[in-house]
């Protein structure tokens, strides 16, 4: 097994990454990033100083970031759902998807979550007004991209819904997505019942006390 990736399983980008694995059934080694293993955050950190996390070894080589590490199984590593498609236009789509979710929906997310995280004295109030902004707006794009869609990027399962996944799941604990948005609602609920995804959530569940703005009592 040359594949391994460093992460945690209740890390949302970690979760974005395993998703492509499990639904390929791509054989890995999971290390998991955590106080309980310090042999393997040492080895972590020392492969990569940015200490950001998931981080993929293939044998010589290591891919950061989970969006790349998507694309690199995906070419050397392919299996029955491919991630890009190869017509570069349709590739575009999905990498524009994989950016939103990215950049207006997680980053979103993660700012009001580590807000949470600080002391009361260094929080960011309008930081976090501005997120929940950005969310209402993303929700509100999404439920008109998603009107005619089961995916992302239509009838195909991709990136885009990797990034997905993770994004939505996680948003709706810290912004709910509201019933007015009954197609970003379905769509998560599709992530959610995709049994790649169902494995990335069992895999976080006995986690879900680190979820520093409570963790709902669902999903």
């Amino acid at each position: 097994m040359s594949l391994k990736i460093y992460g945690h399983p209740f890390s949302s980008y970690t979760q974005k990454a395993l998703m492509a694995l499990y639904e390929n059934d791509t054989p890995f080694e999971f290390l998991e990033l955590s106080p309980e293993h310090p042999d393997v955050y040492a080895d972590f950190a020392q492969r990569w100083p940015i200490r950001r996390f998931p981080l993929l070894v293939d044998g010589g080589r290591q891919v950061m970031e989970a969006t790349s590490i998507i694309e690199y199984v995906d070419l050397h590593h392919p299996g029955r759902t491919r991630f890009i498609p190869p017509d570069p236009d349709a590739a575009i789509e999905v990498r524009m998807l994989d950016r939103f979710f990215d950049n207006y929906t997680h980053a979103s997310v993660q700012k009001i979550v580590f807000n949470a995280l600080r002391a009361e004295t260094d929080r960011d109030p309008h930081g976090v007004d501005e997120a929940r902004r950005m969310l209402e707006t993303a929700y509100a794009w999404l439920d008109e991209w998603m009107a005619n869609r089961q995916w992302a990027a239509g009838a195909a399962f991709g990136l885009g819904d990797c990034a997905a996944a993770p994004a939505l799941f996680y948003a709706d604990w810290t912004h709910r997505i509201e019933d007015r948005f009954a197609n970003v609602r379905a769509y998560r609920a599709r992530l959610l019942a995709r049994p790649a995804f169902a494995r990335c959530v069992e895999g976080g569940r006995p986690h879900r006390s680190l979820f520093p703005l409570g963790a709902p009592d669902r999903d």
